[in-house]
């Protein structure tokens, strides 16, 4: 037995309300891991990070390495979470690292627009990284999808990256 990964999302907000209610509610998550080396190294964005966390789950701030070392851990198999990390490069590392994802897919939620940035969807702004990312993803056999909220339908990520012209 493993860890049951409820979600794997991708959202550069990391955990907010849509997460602590929405999402919560929908896929009843008891953790929610906030995998980012660099949110790991910033004890106010941990505090918030806990204190946003819904009272059904507790959310913990960790590194990728120690995502990739819990997961194969069997002392955090009760785990059921939410797995939140804020860019698409880190969704591949950790699968790279041994965290599957294949049936589970990962979830793009919410890419911030910053120069240099293509919008795909109201929510979803990439890059050439994000891009090779999400393809380092289908190539290890993970769906990669857009939806905001529960209630959207899901969206092939690289098909709406092909529409944009940008494969």
């Amino acid at each position: 037995m493993t860890m049951n990964i409820k979600l794997a999302r991708v959202d550069n907000r990391l955990l907010h309300g849509q997460i602590a209610t929405v999402w919560t509610k929908t896929v009843q998550p008891n953790r929610i891991l906030v995998v980012s080396d660099a949110v790991a190294q910033d004890q106010l964005r941990k505090v918030l990070i806990t204190q946003a966390a819904p009272a059904e789950a507790k959310a913990n701030v960790i590194t990728l390495a120690k995502m990739a070392q819990i997961y194969q851990d069997a002392r955090f198999d009760g785990f059921q979470p939410i797995i939140l990390t804020e860019t698409l490069p880190e969704m591949a590392a950790l699968v790279a690292q041994g965290v599957d994802l294949t049936t589970l897919g990962v979830n793009v939620g919410n890419l911030a627009y910053t120069a240099g940035k293509t919008m795909l969807t109201a929510s979803v702004a990439v890059d050439d990284t994000d891009i090779t990312a999400a393809e380092q993803l289908v190539a290890a056999g993970v769906d990669v999808y857009t939806q905001t909220v529960p209630t959207d339908r899901k969206q092939d990520f690289l098909k709406l990256v092909a529409k944009k012209g940008l494969s």
